[in-house]
């Protein structure tokens, strides 16, 4: 028989996907290397006793499992495969064999069941085997899980299960080991294409090219899918593409807009949504962003999928693509018990889109890394020596970091400082601080120094927005010099960004031995504001080796 032949139809059966379901090897599509194992197991005699069949919805485990049945028990085989005409052949079709004993795991999994499924294993039936097909087998539970481990351990020569599970990894791995494990995969747009063209010329639909484009589109590389939404399209004309807004989520947490992500959030479950379902959604399409990223070949996007959830994780970095991976995953966990599971997912995707709402060190970390970036820029660029000019040192209060205000012009600033308190803060305090401080006090400008308070201006708030995480030892370095506390005002001004570049100050002579810096001191180059965590959150810690 020719390799991808078109279904033979179910007569009295008008849903596409039942109807055009593959009864021989030769009608599978897109699952080529599952194919020439099963097939060729059958024709040479070494088909084992127990299968695993994983893989996504709607890629044809169950199928597949008939198939071999089929196969197995045919009366006159070809080549591996199964005739589809024998009295065997029809009867599996029809789901009327005593040879297959089918279980849905998914609403039957208590061990009841399994128990009553396998309590006639050794009972002999017409054909040559008896085939168990455990479907969602992740699903059973504990007792049932070991009742058919045990009968999986020990099974009769005559029988063989086949396994299917959509979640391998929950099957108890003393199962796993017991199986042959094959995955199946999505299919490519071109195969479910093809499968839809055979389809309509064989049922002579009225379907145009429009239409089947639009079915492959919705059907995600699932052929079961595909044959619904093109039976869809074909009794009303139109097909909901109910599929949950992800995409509109990643771009509002790229964009670190919190308010769009929250909007998303509310239309989505205004319109049906359950918040868990869409959890897991958008954990599934960020899943694979990440996979693209990392291993191109292990990721299941397919088509236009692929390129669009590529194109996003290259947007969003692989970094904050694994702390969403790992906060959806808490929120998933956290929903079990939640009273409302809406709120979690609120918060959730709040805390992705603004780090700075997170206290975890994974969000600090990402909003370093984004002070490094912007800082990248703003280094190469410092203000002109007007703006730094210094007014006379006073008395100092206590230290407090205040809440942001927008700078006036700097040429408003209040009296010139003198170039000596400059020269001081530049190089006997700053070098003082940790790295991370270094970074953000490059980008600074100091605007006046009077009334007991130190006012300072970064390029934008989101700078300021770190300023928190520097405030303890910004403070003691500058209490270390002047010799009392000072109280640090900051402002924002994005002018001072983009001002031209001043002449770097002169660099006074080596401090006396009292003042001079100490050599465990943070040294003023600085390679990465990650190592400020240790520093800031571990004070006196080392990194060894």
């Amino acid at each position: 028989m020719p390799d991808e032949a078109t279904p033979t139809p179910v007569e009295g059966v008008t849903a596409l996907y039942r109807r055009f379901r593959p009864g021989r090897f030769a009608e599978l599509r897109g699952q080529d290397h599952v194919v020439r194992a099963l097939r060729g197991a059958t024709r040479d005699g070494r088909v084992v006793h127990a299968y695993l069949f994983s893989g996504p919805r709607g890629t044809g485990k169950t199928t597949t499992a008939r198939i071999l049945a089929k196969a197995l028990n045919c009366e006159s085989p070809v080549d591996g495969d199964a005739c589809g005409t024998c009295a065997s052949c029809v009867a599996i079709a029809r789901g009327a064999s005593l040879d297959v004993i089918e279980l849905d795991a998914a609403s039957n999994n208590g061990v009841d069941d399994v128990r009553e499924i396998t309590a006639g294993a050794w009972h002999q039936t017409p054909g040559r085997w008896k085939v168990y097909i455990v479907d969602e087998v992740h699903q059973l539970s504990k007792a049932a899980a070991a009742a058919l481990l045990k009968t999986l351990e020990e099974p009769p020569s005559h029988v063989i299960f086949v396994l299917a599970t959509t979640d391998p990894h929950k099957v108890l791995p003393t199962i796993r080991s017991r199986t042959q494990h094959l995955e199946f995969h999505l299919l490519t747009g071109d195969t479910l294409a093809g499968l839809l063209q055979d389809v309509r010329a064989a049922a002579q639909l009225a379907a145009d090219d429009d239409a089947i484009e639009a079915a492959v589109r919705l059907a995600r590389g699932s052929a079961r899918d595909a044959l619904s939404a093109l039976d869809q399209l074909l009794a009303t004309g139109v097909v909901s593409e109910d599929r949950a807004p992800a995409t509109e989520l990643v771009e509002a947490i790229i964009a670190d807009d919190a308010g769009a992500a929250l909007a998303v959030v509310a239309t989505a479950l205004r319109q049906g949504w359950d918040a868990e379902q869409l959890a897991e959604a958008l954990a599934g399409d960020v899943r694979q962003m990440f996979l693209l990223e990392m291993a191109p070949d292990v990721a299941d996007a397919v088509d236009e999928d692929r390129e669009r959830l590529a194109g996003l994780g290259e947007r969003l970095g692989v970094a904050r693509t694994v702390r969403v991976l790992e906060a959806l995953g808490h929120a998933l966990r956290d929903m079990k018990s939640a009273p409302d599971k809406g709120i979690v997912l609120e918060v959730t995707v709040a805390r992705l889109a603004r780090p700075e709402l997170d206290a975890s060190l994974a969000a600090l970390g990402e909003r370093l890394e984004r002070l490094e970036r912007q800082l990248a820029g703003a280094v190469a660029a410092p203000p002109p020596p007007a703006a730094l000019a210094p007014a006379p040192l006073a008395p100092v209060g206590a230290e407090a970091p205040p809440a942001a205000s927008v700078a006036p012009p700097l040429e408003t600033a209040p009296r010139p400082l003198d170039e000596d308190l400059r020269d001081r803060f530049e190089h006997r305090v700053v070098p003082r601080t940790s790295r991370a401080a270094q970074l953000v006090l490059r980008s600074a400008v100091v605007r006046s120094f009077e009334g007991g308070r130190l006012t300072l201006v970064v390029p934008s708030e989101e700078l300021r927005a770190n300023t928190e995480v520097i405030a303890q030892g910004l403070g003691r370095a500058l209490e270390h010099e002047f010799g009392r506390l000072v109280e640090v005002r900051w402002e924002v001004d994005p002018s001072i960004g983009s001002s031209p570049s001043r002449p770097p100050a002169p660099r006074r002579s080596a401090p006396p031995a009292e003042d001079a810096v100490r050599e465990d001191d943070p040294a003023v180059d600085v390679a990465s504001a990650g190592e400020h965590l240790i520093t800031e959150m571990f004070p006196g810690a080392e990194e060894l080796g």
